[in-house]
């Protein structure tokens, strides 16, 4: 999952790097796959994921799991750019959101909150806490800011094949009182959405000895190209 982690900041670097007005949706996953398979200089490459890289953009961000179209990305939308990076059939996914031009307000405040939140449940969790307990951090974290989320916002990652990453043991939700224990690994996955617009900005861990280890080493909060 390591190896897979780094597959999985290749291919998100490569998309911050090739998103740009103009470029069609279809010619930007392409080169995003590119970099999820290919070894690029290390010693190892990537295997197929589970899921295609998803790629909402304007207003399709506010609905999860969209993929792409031709059209070309444009000036003043967002696009939330969820994929993973895979190593022998281990997965390693991650969520970032770009916005071409000026970010809306809306959307600048939404990206605060939501990196407060992941690093408040980031430092919470440890062996023994349990999976609606972890929960109820990030609950109580963004209801300071108004907001509030109805679904999960995690589940277990491991060996994944088609048509999911996810594996379908431990939820992070109310009500899931599985317990944490060294080297579990999860997706945290605090996505917010709203009726024309939405963020997505993830982490995948391990948990430790001690706490929660992020696998992935890539700034978090919405990234602006103007």
């Amino acid at each position: 999952m390591r190896r897979a982690a780094v597959i999985c900041e290749r291919a998100m670097q490569r998309a911050y790097d090739v998103i740009e007005p103009g470029i069609r949706q279809c010619d930007a996953v392409a080169q995003i796959c590119n970099a999820q398979i290919t070894s690029d200089g290390t010693t190892f490459g990537g295997d197929y994921t589970a899921i295609v890289p998803m790629l909402p953009t304007g207003i399709g961000t506010s609905t999860p799991h969209m993929t792409w179209n031709d059209k070309p990305f444009r000036v003043g939308e967002a696009t939330i750019i969820e994929l993973a990076g895979a190593y022998r059939h281990y997965h390693c996914p991650m969520a970032r959101t770009l916005h071409l031009g000026v970010a809306p307000t809306a959307l600048g405040d939404a990206s605060n909150v939501v990196v407060e939140g992941i690093a408040a449940v980031l430092d919470f969790i440890k062996p023994g806490v349990t999976c609606e307990e972890i929960e109820a951090v990030w609950r109580r974290c963004i209801a300071r800011h108004g907001f509030r989320k109805e679904s999960r916002m995690g589940y277990s990652v491991g060996i994944g094949y088609p048509p999911d990453w996810g594996e379908h043991t431990l939820s992070i939700r109310p009500g899931d009182r599985t317990i944490m224990q060294p080297d579990m690994t999860v997706h945290l996955m605090p996505g917010l959405w709203r009726d024309d617009w939405g963020i997505e900005i993830s982490e995948c861990f391990r948990v430790t000895e001690k706490g929660a280890e992020p696998l992935c080493d890539f700034p978090r909060p919405l990234f602006v190209k103007t």
